[in-house]
């Protein structure tokens, strides 16, 4: 077996290309011919003659920043730095819109159906790989996350010097996260009123699921607006779990207008985006950690009357 591959002693950050930062894979011991073999057992979805054409571009580098070719030997323990591609990567035709750009924080407007960050079908048409692309930054890490479906308010610190302050604002439960969503009349209920459960992951693997126990999950839920068989409703989550407001609100019996996974699951089709989820994070609210004042940010999206 191949022993561990030597080091130049120097570390080569790739740079990011079309806003899209590099995975990286430290080769495993085994007994691969070449880095080519390893990457094609290791990513099976990705055909062999991709990672040939992605290695044709200089899309698959080592530790050095030496592009790796198809002939490239293996060697345990060789950083291995790509770049995720998708083919045919469907085009999201929505703006996102910068509201806030200083020293040290990002703050944009998510329009409907764009993923924060690159997954499944999405790498390129992504929030932070748009963002970026338009500042060049390639530091940026988004704070939190937002559905894709999701419209609305998300914060991204822009370098890592001052990023433990912000974080610490979501962990700490220091921030003040509203969202407004457009649901089925709940006539029955008194508002504002308190949604608490335990949420764990469910089937199929993308959804979440309540079940009984002690409750990792609790929302303030308000009427903002009430009008025939459609309320406009006031949501802020105390904690932050995946789905957690969708979930919620299709637990009481008004699951969110446009709403594709719950209570039930029904596909999209690529490319089709009428009838959006009827979801807005609207605002975020907090005591600045490094300023000492109070900071407010406010989408200018909007839901469907």
């Amino acid at each position: 077996m191949p022993g561990p591959a030597p080091r130049s002693g120097r570390r080569v950050r790739p740079p990011d290309i079309d806003g899209l930062s590099p995975g990286t894979l430290q080769l495993p011991p085994g007994a691969w011919p070449t880095v080519l073999d390893c990457l094609c057992e290791r990513f099976p979805a990705i055909p062999r003659v991709q990672w040939i054409e992605r290695m044709a571009r200089g899309r698959v580098v080592d530790g050095d920043g030496n592009p790796v070719t198809p002939s490239r030997s293996y060697r345990v323990g060789l950083d291995i730095h790509y770049y995720r591609e998708v083919a045919d990567e469907p085009v999201i035709p929505f703006d996102e819109i910068i509201l806030h750009l200083d020293d040290d924080l990002l703050v944009a407007d998510k329009p409907h159906f764009l993923p924060v960050v690159p997954a499944g079908r999405h790498a390129r048409e992504t929030l932070l790989a748009r963002l970026v692309r338009r500042t060049g930054n390639p530091a940026l890490v988004p704070l939190h996350r937002i559905d894709r479906e999701t419209a609305g308010v998300v914060m991204f610190s822009t370098r890592p010097e001052s990023r433990a302050r912000y974080q610490a604002l979501f962990r700490e439960r220091r921030i003040e996260k509203r969202y407004q969503a457009i649901a089925p009349a709940l006539p029955h209920l008194v508002f504002p009123c308190i949604r608490t459960s335990r949420i764990v992951a469910g089937e199929p693997f993308f959804r979440v699921q309540e079940v009984q126990g002690v409750a990792n999950s609790e929302t303030r839920i308000d009427v903002i607006a009430r009008g025939g068989n459609r309320w406009r409703y006031a949501l802020t989550p105390v904690t932050g779990r995946k789905h957690q407001l969708r979930v919620h609100m299709a637990a009481l019996g008004a699951p969110i207008a446009g709403d594709t996974l719950y209570p039930s699951v029904r596909h999209r089709a690529v490319g089709d985006h009428a009838a959006p989820l009827q979801l807005l994070a609207e605002r975020l609210a907090f005591m600045d950690p490094l300023l000492g004042i109070e900071r407010c940010f406010t989408s200018g999206f909007a839901l469907d009357a």
